[in-house]
């Protein structure tokens, strides 16, 4: 396969699909860790929200490593350490090795092994007008993983218990791990003998700091990562608690996995036609009327297939879109690190999410409040995106040095 972009498209998609599919299922291992293993849900929640706060912070140093050496070693020591967070988890199931295992490693392993970085390949091997197309296929071929992986782990889960279940999923990842070397990766800029262009990576963070565009963009990130870890951490034990059968929440996170093949590759082809800041602005005003209206309507399985339906179709089209704005700001040369700065705060979004859901269950034993938070967070980044008007900026150039 010599077409770089194709076989980045389709290798980092595998790649996607394990290391993102495996995360979607942490939801199903909720309540299990607390009737079996005896753990609180406080407990077991802070350790899934800690595997994304540990992501956003390792995301930009594994862009940049990417950007530096290319994405093969990256992924490759992702997979590894991401394995041995689940491997850690199954076999020594007390809270503080939850902790360590699902919280920090998987954390570090899935920032080297997941969108970041391939999200990079993928656009550095895109021209520019096939960039957001690029990115949305990738995006929509990496949710194949969830809803493979969701179904399965349920099944492996019932069957052989919650190890049994953790340790297919290292597996899974274990096995995707040489693929980072098929990857495209931007060849090498000869060294500059402008003292200017040395330390470039800093002044180009410092002016994406300075865009107003790009903070706006980056906040509004974090709105996404706090829904999306929310609903995947703990829709399955909202709907235990609605009454609503066990099978259907193994359902709903499958289905918002494919149903997110084609959000994903919807908004790529949008993104490629329109102004992406506004696409993500309907987005998350779509998202947000979805998550109003299930939180306050009667539940049943078909509301629930239909409410896991519509957020599937908005999930995470907002990689492409974002990631792809990103690049039309600043370029692809540092777009490993940029998105890895941007990254991060929906990785605290995802934190405080996954974590405040169950300590607000906990304190209240009702998931009302967090759902209302849900809403209006989704409100405020769609009117941070409809605000984006300087998307086009660029970097100023350096001065040449006489």
């Amino acid at each position: 396969m010599r077409d770089p972009l194709v076989r980045s498209i389709l290798f980092g998609s595998i790649i996607v699909s394990a290391a993102a599919g495996a995360r979607q299922t942490f939801g199903l291992f909720v309540e299990p860790f607390s009737s079996v293993r005896g753990l609180p849900v406080t407990e077991v929640a802070f350790a899934i929200a800690l595997h994304n706060l540990v992501w956003g912070f390792a995301q930009p140093a594994a862009g940049a490593a990417s950007d530096h050496f290319g994405p093969g070693p990256v992924i490759a020591f992702g997979a590894v350490t991401y394995g041995l967070g689940l491997a850690l988890s199954a076999l020594m199931p007390s809270g503080p090795m939850l902790i360590i295992g699902m919280g920090v490693l998987v954390g570090v392993g899935i920032s080297c092994s997941s969108f970041g970085v391939v999200t990079a390949a993928v656009g550095s091997a895109a021209s520019p007008d096939k960039r957001s197309m690029a990115l949305g296929l990738a995006g929509a071929g990496g949710s194949v993983g969830q809803v493979a992986l969701v179904p399965l782990v349920q099944r492996v889960m019932e069957a052989g218990g919650i190890g049994g279940a953790l340790l297919l999923l290292a597996a899974c990842i274990f096995a995707v791990g040489p693929l980072g070397y098929l990857l495209f990766r931007s060849p090498a800029e000869p060294a500059s003998p402008n003292p200017r262009e040395k330390g470039a990576l800093g002044r180009v963070s410092r002016e994406a700091l300075g865009n107003r565009g790009f903070v706006q963009l980056t906040l509004s990130f974090f709105t996404c990562g706090f829904q999306l870890a929310f609903i995947a951490t703990h829709l399955p034990s909202y709907l235990a608690l609605c009454h609503v059968p066990a099978r259907s929440a193994g359902a709903a996170l499958a289905l918002i996995g494919l149903f997110n093949i084609a959000g994903s590759w919807a908004c790529g082809w949008l993104g490629s036609r329109f102004p992406q800041q506004q696409i993500l602005g309907w987005l998350y005003l779509l998202r947000s009327v979805s998550i109003l209206s299930f939180s306050m309507l009667p539940k049943s399985e078909g509301s629930v297939l239909v409410f896991a339906s519509v957020m599937g179709l908005t999930w995470l089209g907002t990689v492409p879109l974002t990631s792809g704005l990103v690049a039309r700001m600043f370029g692809v040369r540092h777009l490993g690190a940029l998105f890895g700065i941007c990254f991060f705060a929906h990785q605290v979004g995802s934190f405080l999410g996954a974590w405040s859901g169950g300590y607000i269950f906990d304190l209240t034993g009702s998931y009302v409040l967090i759902w209302t938070a849900t809403f209006l967070l989704g409100l405020c980044a769609a009117a941070l995106c409809f605000g984006i008007t300087d998307a086009a900026k660029k970097p100023r150039p350096a001065v040449a040095v006489v």
